[in-house]
């Protein structure tokens, strides 16, 4: 399921941040070590509990050496974690107790808008007394946890749990009511939800299409959105983005709006020597993956395909975005006989996992083809939105099981498809009821999704196919 949640945990430096990052992702990803600062190959990673599954993010401390400007650090941070994150995890140190450092990120966190946990960590016995004094930072109840142990971590897991649960659930609702005409107040108020004006759609003004761009350090990023924005030269204006690192740029083309989001390049773990820059740099690209309709992927194609593009590709896909692979450079490959389809070979063995990708081979120094991205992102997000009526699907699906009849397991019992029906857009999702859903084999599911994409093109975008369990009437 896509996009994940993300859980940022924030606090200062030698809380035990890494520790509990290694501990709730079940292996150890993070360097653990009794001294400020060390932490350097982390960042994010998937983990799960009680059937819930959200990104957690293990950012670097809120600190820097006494000749450095701590308020500064601090706000950047916190700022990055709460713009990222659906929910933050504020884990601080019991034995040290509540530190001046502690006000100022929880007087950051309060009122943020976002759901906030307040752990207090290396309580190494029941003693939720030892907690009490972080009543004082006004987050809420504190939970005693040792990451150490383990002590604890089950409660503090159960709530960080409860409150994506209930984020979602806010952010769904508010949705409902913007589509309704009626802005989300927060309140629950049914009588105002009921006397506002319902406005005319058609008098709304759509909203800009949202492209970010992602990759490597180096691969031409900054060039090609200069290169995009100097073909259009109708730039609005430029805004700051989610952090120093992210620069959303508006402009319009052929009479539609776009923003693009030009981010810091993301570098392989062993080429890490700034941790709270990498941190700016990771948080900074997955939130605007997050944020973006589509998603360029720029890979240098001159230095062909790596693990490090493949890893970025995964985040992209993983969140359920449209994308499209830009290879940049092409002038230089071209010198050396390197054909279109031959790299095209390269990508399908590299990026098997997402073989719906769109490509487009480009320069971004000479503006080779730079033209024509847009036009591809825009088909990407298209297809992304694509909406097959249930009628069409049914008969998509019912073609499909007469073609190839659904496995039986090994005690005979046959899967039976009863009807199917798309759930959502953006990524587009297809519910499909059966008698069991456990007699569904992987194999099974992949055939029917290629079924789905020969029938209509979702080409650029991940599709969702899952089965439900409804008995037979």
């Amino acid at each position: 399921m896509f996009p994940k949640p993300i859980v940022a945990v924030v606090g200062r430096p030698n809380v035990g941040k890494s520790t509990f990052f290694n501990k709730t992702c079940g292996r150890r990803i993070s360097i653990v070590k009794d001294t400020p600062g060390v932490t350097r190959d982390r960042l994010y990673a998937d983990a799960e509990w009680c059937g819930h599954t959200f990104t957690l993010i293990d950012t670097g401390g809120f600190g820097l050496p006494a000749d450095d400007e701590f308020g500064g650090h601090i706000k950047k941070q916190a700022e990055l974690a709460i713009r990222s994150a659906d929910v933050i995890l504020f884990l601080t140190d019991g034995k040290a107790g509540v530190m001046p450092e502690d006000y100022e990120v929880a007087e950051l966190l309060r009122g943020c808008g976002k759901p906030v946990v307040l752990a207090v960590n290396k309580i190494d016995s029941f003693r939720p007394d030892l907690a009490y004094d972080f009543y004082d930072l006004g987050l809420g109840e504190p939970f005693p946890v040792s990451c150490e142990q383990g002590l604890g971590l089950g409660d503090l897991l159960d709530e960080v749990v409860k409150q994506i649960t209930n984020y979602k659930l806010q952010i769904t609702n508010s949705d409902d009511d913007k589509g309704s005409g009626v802005r989300g107040q927060g309140s629950g108020n049914m009588d105002k939800k009921e006397k506002s004006p319902i406005p005319n759609p058609e008098s709304r003004a759509p909203e800009p299409l949202k492209i970010a761009v992602v990759g490597k350090p180096n691969v031409g990023k900054s060039s090609l959105v200069n290169k995009i924005l100097g073909f259009e030269r109708v730039i609005v204006s430029e805004i700051a983005g989610t952090t120093r690192d992210a620069i959303d740029t508006p402009f319009s083309h052929q009479g539609k709006d776009y923003i693009i989001i030009d981010t810091a390049g993301m570098r392989r773990k062993r080429g890490i020597e700034d941790e709270s820059v990498e941190s700016y740099s990771v948080m900074s690209a997955l939130a605007a993956v997050r944020r973006a309709d589509v998603v360029l992927l720029m890979i240098d194609a001159a230095d062909g395909v790596s693990e490090q593009d493949a890893r970025i590709a995964g985040l992209v896909h993983e969140e359920g975005k449209p994308s499209v692979f830009v290879m940049n450079k092409w002038d230089a490959v071209e010198k050396d006989g390197y054909t279109i389809e031959k790299f095209e070979n390269v990508l399908k063995a590299e990026f098997a996992f997402m073989d719906y990708f769109k490509s487009i081979y480009v320069s971004a120094k000479t503006g080779q083809r730079v033209e024509k991205i847009l036009s591809v992102a825009n088909e990407a997000y298209a297809n992304a939105s694509r909406r097959i009526t249930t009628g069409t699907l049914n008969d998509i699906i019912s073609d499909a099981v007469t073609m190839h009849e659904p496995p039986s397991n090994r005690q005979g019992k046959r899967l039976k498809i009863f009807y199917a029906t798309q759930g959502a857009t953006c990524p587009p999702k297809f519910i499909i009821f059966v008698n069991d859903e456990t007699l569904v084999h992987f194999s099974y599911k992949r055939y029917l999704e290629n079924t789905l994409r020969r029938a209509a093109d979702f080409s650029g975008t991940p599709i969702e196919v899952v089965f439900r369990t409804k008995s037979e009437l």
